[in-house]
């Protein structure tokens, strides 16, 4: 379940001048963790360390809800919703809310490939974690489409197969083409709705309640 620890979200959106061409390019900072950050530039999502560049966008240094970019020579502290140049499109935001049960867990429904299924928010799984128990249910050819791999459970190493989710949404939030793994058996009872899905929304929890987030 979700800690003080989870990945900080933070969304801002950068304009800058493309170098090879007249027309803007988009840098959005969509995630920040430590001395890394994710950014999105020009459609292509890309995880940088402080010192490394990407498409002309060095990554120079992250604070808690910010990141410092130099582009063109020209370097610019992003925060949330602020913009650096002329061209700008305020994005609406969609807020979803979950309810903490009497497990002290955060479950919700979710519509995955179009299957309306229920999953358990879980920060601390790498991937979206599915039964192949319940990815048969919901049509995914995890044998033909998935790579062969191993996860290790309570119970021991288990085979599992390394998938492509066409899509997974939640109250609305859509993420598209999201890693997954299939683990052979009935574990996880529930679909765990790990890393893979929540790195592309903001995530925050307050007196029993969980709220997801991203721009629309």
């Amino acid at each position: 379940m979700p800690t003080k620890k989870a990945v900080t979200l933070t969304l801002s959106l950068l304009m800058v001048a493309a170098q090879a061409c007249g027309e803007p390019a988009a840098v959005v900072v969509e995630a920040l963790m430590g001395k890394a950050a994710v950014l999105m530039i020009d459609g292509q999502r890309k995880m940088l360390a402080v010192g490394e560049s990407f498409a002309g966008v060095t990554l120079v240094a992250t604070e808690a809800t910010t990141a410092t970019l130099e582009v063109d020579g020209r370097t610019e502290t992003v925060g949330l919703s602020r913009h650096v140049a002329t061209t700008y499109q305020t994005l609406e935001e969609r807020v979803v809310t979950i309810a903490r049960d009497s497990k002290l867990q955060y479950q919700t429904n979710a519509v995955i490939n179009g299957r309306s299924v229920l999953v358990l928010v879980d920060t601390g799984a790498n991937v979206v974690a599915i039964s192949s128990f319940q990815a048969k249910a919901m049509g995914v050819n995890y044998l033909e489409d998935g790579t062969p791999s191993q996860v290790e459970t309570a119970s021991g190493v288990i085979d599992a197969h390394s998938v492509t989710l066409q899509s997974v949404n939640v109250g609305g939030l859509q993420v598209d083409n999201v890693p997954a793994t299939v683990v052979e058996g009935t574990y996880p009872a529930t679909i765990l709705l790990g890393m893979s899905y929540l790195r592309h929304v903001k995530i925050q929890e307050h007196d029993g309640m969980l709220s997801l987030s991203k721009s629309q």
